[in-house]
C-alpha cells in the first residue's frame, strides 16, 4: 500500500496516531524535506530507505513509489501540513490510478489550524465573519483569474494567505482597497515549530514589521476582524437558544434566574 500523509504543521506531536504507525513500520519514506519536520521520521525502521523530495521531481518521486509498490513494500508519502492543502497530491494520485495502484490518505493537522492555535483566535466569530479563504498570491504560478486576492478580498471575509509573505508589501496594497487600513493582521513564521515567531499589525503597517523581523518565507499571513476583541457570543451554548439536546429557558425562567441571581 502507499499512504499520502499530512505530517502537520511542524510540532511532531502534531502527527495523527495513524499517521505516525505507518511511519514508523513503512519501508520507504518520501518526505517533503523543504518543510515537513525530520523529527516525524523518528522511530522509523532502520532498514527504511528514505527519499527527500525537497530534490526531486515528480517522475523521479513517482518512479520510487510504482517500484517499491511492485515489490510489495509498503510506502509512506509524507506532506506538510495537510496533503490535500496546496499539497499537489492529485497529481500523484492520478498517475497511481493510471497504473492501478492502491493508495490511502491519512489527513493531518494544516499550517493555517497550527496557525490558529498559536495566536489563540478563532476564525469564525457570531457577527464578525463566518467564512474562512485559503488561498495565495499569484507569483511565478499563476491563479485562476477568478480567485485574484483583490477579487476575493472584496467579501471582506476571514482571509488566511500561503506562499505570499515575500510579497506582502503588494499584498497589503491590494487588500487596502476593499479592507479598512486598520485591519488586524497577523504574519505566522513556522507555526508550532520551535523557531515560531509572531507579527502582529494592521494592513498599514504589518509589511514594515514583518520586513523588519526578516520573515521571507515559511510564513502565513492571517487577515480579518477575527483577530480582534469584538465579536457576539455564539447560540450554541446560549441558555435561551433551544438545540436538539437541550431546551433553552423562556422570559419567564429568565426572570427566575434574575430573581435568584439579585436575592
Amino acid at each position: 500500500m502507499i499512504y499520502f500523509i499530512g505530517a502537520g504543521p511542524g510540532d511532531p506531536e502534531l502527527l495523527t496516531i495513524k499517521g505516525k504507525k505507518i511511519i514508523d513500520r513503512a519501508d520507504v519514506i518520501i518526505y517533503a524535506g523543504s518543510l515537513v519536520n525530520a523529527q516525524v521520521l523518528e522511530g522509523r525502521k532502520p532498514q527504511a530507505k528514505v527519499y527527500n523530495s525537497a530534490y526531486m521531481h515528480l517522475e523521479e518521486v513517482l518512479d520510487i513509489m510504482i517500484k517499491s509498490w511492485k515489490e510489495g513494500l509498503e510506502v509512506a508519502r509524507v506532506h506538510t501540513g495537510d496533503p490535500s492543502v496546496f499539497g499537489a497530491i492529485r497529481e500523484q494520485m492520478d498517475a497511481l490510478d493510471q497504473e492501478g495502484i492502491a493508495y490511502e490518505v491519512i489527513p493531518g493537522v494544516s499550517s493555517f489550524l497550527g496557525a490558529a492555535a498559536s495566536l489563540k483566535k478563532e476564525y469564525t466569530l457570531p457577527g464578525v465573519s463566518q467564512t474562512v479563504i485559503l488561498t495565495r498570491m499569484e507569483g511565478r504560478t499563476p491563479v485562476p483569474d477568478k480567485e485574484q486576492i483583490a477579487r476575493l478580498a472584496a467579501h471582506q471575509s476571514t482571509m488566511i494567505i500561503f506562499l505570499s509573505v515575500s510579497m506582502i508589501r503588494t499584498l497589503c496594497e491590494t487588500l487596502a482597497a476593499h479592507y479598512p487600513v486598520n485591519t488586524p493582521v497577523a504574519v505566522v513564521y513556522k507555526a508550532t515549530w520551535p523557531d515560531e515567531k509572531i507579527v502582529r499589525g494592521t494592513l498599514k503597517d504589518i509589511a514594515q514589521k514583518v520586513e523588519q523581523a526578516g520573515i521571507t518565507k515559511t510564513a502565513l499571513i492571517l487577515v480579518g476582524e477575527f483577530l480582534g476583541d469584538s465579536y457576539k457570543l455564539s447560540k450554541l451554548y446560549d441558555k435561551t437558544f433551544s438545540t436538539e439536546f437541550r431546551r433553552g429557558i423562556g422570559p419567564d425562567e429568565q426572570e427566575k434566574d434574575r430573581a435568584v441571581g439579585e436575592k
